[in-house]
């Protein structure tokens, strides 16, 4: 069934994700008196001696040493009163005051009550902000399953502001800015942490129908089953058609307009934040096209080319790449980008039965181009194909798409670095000082053109695989730019969408992950924020 929205308002993850965001921030300073607030300073490492000399506190340092405290990154000291409460509490922040993740390590880590963070007088916007944000992810937790009726011995989350630690939000930060960065993080976390029976093709068309509900001026076009087919995008279609809920394609579009606010009955945070410089836009014809592709396999069992029990476990991520994107919207909205945007997400099961499509058949593409199929296991970048083909032909300024497509990637980087690859290097360059600049890595590996012949096929256009165990995120990239040649800019992210246990951390739980979040956002604010009205 096709169907266009302007809004839906039924309940969703982004609501509970808007909600739990917030839920151990206080926006007015004058709702807590000096008094019951008790100060955490963050100190780094060279620096604690001196620190620790100038509290007034002669048992300080001697405190410090008992303690073994060292200011190491995360590390937290807490300063006793003499009635035996919590005088203060000393943050290590390693060498860098602007290391949010340090901050991340406070909401596990103190005792219920009211803290303020006591940055240096010359911290400034940017490590006020990265100290908030990185409190706000500190405390994301994914407990819609947890019940409580089992004694598993875990401690169940407390269920008021009472029994857990509050921030009051850091002198000169920019919580306009800041809380729907955290709540897309939250967002997309918990999309991905969902598993696939609550959250297949419909569950995110809903979470995209929340979002348009959320933000005003965005309209959504939801093309689902058969309709693929009438519609010509025959690729998401046969990719999913094996599944009991059919494949569909969200079409979501906004354009930036500077009489409106950016959201539906939400301006708490505007509120509560001291007045910003407005977001300057280009005339309204001349905006700026922004497309955004992000691949949503809600579940992959790599269809007729089974996956093991082992493979199969973790693929509810597998519609990361949508999440990402649906969660970047939420920031771009959110902040009024002067900006055109087009977003296009394939949302498929990639299931087995009697209609599963098979190896060696050959599918339809959006393009026009005939495909060889080499792999059931590689559908990724079958419904990528028809999105990217269709984002690209109205020739957007930049077109990125972001998916979690292949185990080669992760082999090359690892989990914590997704994988870029760009057709243009003035693109790269800019996306690559964002990376830096957000201290958020990213990784460029080429489009090795020496590559492309892997991917001739004698009885199609295109056969979608390459040689097996050579450059495979590389190929995959080549098969994706068939379908982007019309984009003058074009950037595709291969990423895990997921914190893999080794690389867990404070604010940086084991489950699913907005990987590259921050550097978009920045390289998006780099490339368009200095429009002018």
């Amino acid at each position: 069934m096709s169907k266009s929205q302007e809004s839906s308002n039924c309940s969703s993850l982004l609501d509970s994700a808007k909600a739990r965001a917030r839920a151990q921030l206080l926006l007015d300073r004058d709702s807590t008196t000096a008094a019951t607030v008790t100060s955490v300073h963050p100190v780094a490492a060279t620096s604690l001696d001196s620190f620790l000399q100038a509290l007034n506190q002669p048992a300080a340092a001697a405190w410090a040493s008992i303690n073994k405290f060292k200011a190491k990154n995360g590390e937290l000291l807490l300063l006793p009163s003499e009635q035996g409460a919590v005088s203060a509490a000393v943050l290590g922040v390693g060498d860098a005051y602007d290391d949010m993740w340090a901050y991340a390590a406070l909401p596990g880590k103190l005792p219920p009550g009211t803290y303020k963070i006591e940055l240096p007088e010359a911290a400034g916007t940017a490590v006020a902000d990265k100290a908030l944000l990185g409190w706000l992810l500190g405390c994301y937790k994914f407990s819609r399953y947890k019940t409580g009726k089992v004694g598993t011995g875990q401690q169940q989350a407390p269920s008021s502001k009472e029994e857990k630690p509050m921030l009051l939000a850091p002198q000169g930060a920019d919580i306009a800015a800041v809380l729907p960065m955290a709540e897309a993080f939250f967002w997309c976390r918990d999309m991905i942490n969902t598993p696939a029976e609550d959250m297949g093709p419909q569950d995110l068309a809903a979470e995209a129908a929340a979002l348009a509900a959320a933000h005003i001026g965005v309209s959504l076009q939801i093309i689902e089953g058969h309709d693929l087919l009438a519609a010509n995008y025959p690729a998401v279609h046969t990719v999913g058609r094996a599944a009991a809920r059919p494949p569909a394609l969200i079409d979501l579009s906004w354009r930036h307009s500077s009489s409106s606010s950016s959201s539906r009955g939400d301006a708490e945070a505007a509120d509560a934040s001291s007045a910003t410089a407005a977001q300057p836009a280009a005339a309204a014809d001349g905006l700026p096209l922004v497309a955004l592709v992000g691949k949503g396999v809600c579940f992959d069992t790599g269809g007729l080319d089974l996956k093991t029990a082992q493979g199969m476990k973790l693929m509810k991520k597998d519609m990361g790449g949508a999440a990402l994107m649906l969660a970047l919207c939420h920031v771009i909205f959110s902040a009024r980008l002067p900006v055109r945007l087009r977003v296009l997400l394939p949302a498929v099961e990639n299931a087995v039965s009697g209609s599963s499509y098979r190896p060696g058949d050959v599918l339809q593409t959006r393009a026009g181009i005939t495909v060889e199929n080499g792999n059931t296991d590689a559908e990724g970048r079958l419904i990528l194909a028809d999105a990217i083909y269709e984002a690209a032909c109205f020739k957007p300024d930049i077109l990125i798409d972001a998916a979690t497509l292949t185990g080669a990637a992760r082999v090359a980087l690892g989990p914590e670095v997704p994988v870029v690859f760009s057709n243009s290097d003035d693109t790269w360059a800019q996306l690559e000082a964002a990376a830096k600049q957000e201290a958020d890595p990213m990784w460029r590996l080429p489009l090795w053109p020496g590559y492309r012949k892997q991917l001739d096929s004698k009885v199609a256009d295109l056969s979608s695989t390459g040689e097996p165990g050579q450059a495979g995120a590389i190929t995959a990239a080549l098969f994706l730019q068939e379908f982007a040649k019309a984009a003058p800019a074009w950037v595709h992210i291969d990423t895990a969408g997921w914190v893999a246990g080794g690389s867990s951390g404070p604010g940086r739980p084991e489950g699913g992950e907005a990987l590259g979040l921050r550097v978009l956002w920045r390289f998006l604010q780099d490339r368009y924020g200095g429009l002018s009205e």
